[in-house]
């Protein structure tokens, strides 16, 4: 691939490593994606597939292997330097939106700015503002998260997803919980996304249907991609 935005290399994870309930959960797993590729990771349940996500955004090490984002090794960073660079360069969104109840959809989407010191409280308000907009939900900016349905969650988990401005985005099942029109459009945004600004996605699903609009399909199994197309 010509400018690969992430590079996994025979990453490998093993929990209880030493003891009697020693699990390999993946196998040598290696693994290109380039900027701007929207890849669907499809596979059964207990495959692999969130393990392989937390690894890429930095959520977990590999116990082998090595991690490239952006060109850049992750294999000796300190759990500081990972936090940073997760902060900066990748987005989450998963099937559970985990937005704060009491807060409005707005400091919802501020949050990571304001976790981060790198935006004064007004600039974060702004870009917030921004990213509502763009995900269609200007007129309920100021509602408070329990109070909007489950699409318009989902949207502004999506907004705050975005809120760093990252290089990657990793979507774990986000329309698990959304019936087929909402699940439609919250992979339609995420598409636009992508299309608008030539970041790269990775989603978790079981919906083919959404996996075949996507640019690559990577089957997880057992552990091991038996399928990349």
């Amino acid at each position: 691939m010509a400018d690969p935005i992430l590079s996994l290399s025979n990453i490998t994870k093993v929990y209880n490593l030493g003891l009697p309930a020693e699990v390999t959960v993946l196998h040598d797993i290696d693994l290109e994606i380039e900027k701007g590729e929207f890849v669907a990771i499809m596979g059964p349940s207990g495959s692999g597939k969130s393990t392989l996500l937390n690894i890429i955004g930095l959520l977990d090490r590999p116990t082998a292997g090595t991690l490239m984002i952006n060109g850049q090794d992750t294999s000796g960073l300190q759990d500081a330097e990972l936090t940073h660079l997760r902060g900066h360069k990748i987005g989450f969104v998963f099937q559970y939106h985990y937005l704060i109840s009491a807060f409005t959809a707005l400091e919802n989407v501020m949050m990571p700015m304001l976790v981060d010191h790198g935006f004064q409280t007004q600039s974060a308000e702004k870009r917030a503002m921004e990213l509502i907009g763009r995900v269609g939900l200007t007129s309920v900016a100021y509602n408070q998260s329990n109070n909007m349905s489950g699409g318009q969650q989902q949207r502004v988990a999506i907004a705050r997803g975005l809120a760093m401005n990252p290089d990657i985005l990793l979507a774990d099942e986000p329309t698990g919980n959304l019936d087929t029109e909402n699940a439609k459009s919250v992979f339609d945004l995420m598409r636009e996304v992508n299309h608008s600004s030539r970041m790269s996605i990775l989603l978790i699903t079981h919906n083919l249907d959404l996996a075949q609009q996507c640019d690559r399909i990577i089957r997880v199994v057992d552990g091991r991609i038996k399928n990349d197309a």
